[in-house]
């Protein structure tokens, strides 16, 4: 068999009917056709968070780097907050960006935390406000629980710090890892998360979020679409991650996250799989946090695998089949 060079084998296709193997440069999204026929293929990243919750960059700063990491269709999707959504528009819109309106979820589900992303929805629908503000509360208590458990493991005057940090967001659980950095207790976010904020450490505090069913029924119910965020994100076994799925389904969600900043290509063949045994759709987002997360950027994302029907092919998408 003769040999191929690097090139070549760069720009074959993987086998008949199947995506192109081509490069990619960083930030570009690829649609799963031939390059030919997507001479500019849009770049789509529909899960993102800003300091309105556990982001490091402001919703403008942020939307900025998008626009610079080549993203033409964007959503933010802070934690159980819309707050950060005018800010953002208005920068998309100077950038040229379709923008999404979005929000991530907080829902407890079998004991278990799932976090549903809505997508597109009416930002000034009542019941949906009614639902984030129940969260934001309760947000705030256990901000307030987590700071008096810190406080025993000597870290002073911790809930007023965090708030500093925070600024105008809402205080979340890496703001506190943040204090127990600059305090010498932890060396890094994930010692601080191992040694005292995950679930059995002495500064955890469990909380019980939004039921499923309520979660998707506020999205819906605003006009929105309802997508369950990196089902590869929470530690489940296989058969704890397809009941999840199967769970979300039966509840009226509309799709699944399948490609994400962490994921690798055989686990999005798996989700695209389940997705597709539920009657999901597709979605994709990288779970951008912070520049400091070196290991993934903004709309770094690889296509849906095969023919699954893509979340921004609905109807109820701003432009849906544009981005395409």
């Amino acid at each position: 068999m003769p040999r191929t060079t690097r090139a070549e084998r760069r720009t074959r296709p993987a086998s008949p009917g199947q995506p192109w193997r081509r490069r990619r440069p960083r930030g570009a999204f690829f649609c799963g056709h031939e390059p030919s026929a997507c001479d500019h293929a849009p770049v789509i990243d529909l899960h993102a968070h800003s300091t309105r919750s556990d982001g490091r960059l402001t919703p403008g700063t942020l939307v900025a780097r998008a626009a610079e990491a080549g993203v033409t269709t964007f959503a933010l999707t802070d934690h159980d907050t819309t707050d950060g959504l005018a800010d953002a528009r208005a920068a998309a819109d100077a950038h040229g960006m379709c923008f999404v309106n979005g929000v991530e979820i907080s829902v407890t589900w079998q004991r278990r935390t799932l976090h549903i992303v809505g997508l597109a929805f009416d930002v000034d629908d009542a019941g949906l406000g009614a639902g984030l503000a129940r969260l934001q509360h309760t947000r705030r208590e256990r901000a307030e629980r987590i700071a008096h458990k810190l406080e025993k493991c000597g870290v002073a005057d911790a809930l007023p710090r965090a708030q500093a940090l925070a600024g105008d967001g809402q205080i979340t659980r890496p703001h506190f890892a943040r204090l127990l950095i600059e305090d010498g207790v932890c060396r890094d976010n994930a010692q601080a998360f191992k040694r005292h904020l995950r679930p059995g450490r002495d500064a955890h505090v469990a909380v019980e979020w939004a039921p499923l069913e309520d979660a998707v029924a506020w999205i819906q119910g605003a006009g929105g679409i309802a997508v369950l965020a990196h089902p590869f994100g929470y530690g489940f076994s296989a058969v704890w991650r397809q009941r999840a799925i199967a769970a979300f389904a039966q509840a009226g969600g509309d799709a699944l996250e399948i490609s994400t900043g962490t994921t690798d290509r055989q686990q999005e063949i798996t989700a695209a799989r389940n997705a597709a045994q539920h009657g999901l759709a597709g979605s994709l987002g990288s779970d951008f946090h912070a520049p400091e997360q070196f290991w993934l950027g903004l709309g770094r994302l690889r296509a849906l695998p095969g023919d699954l029907p893509a979340v921004w092919q609905d109807r109820r998408f701003p432009g849906a089949g544009a981005a395409e």
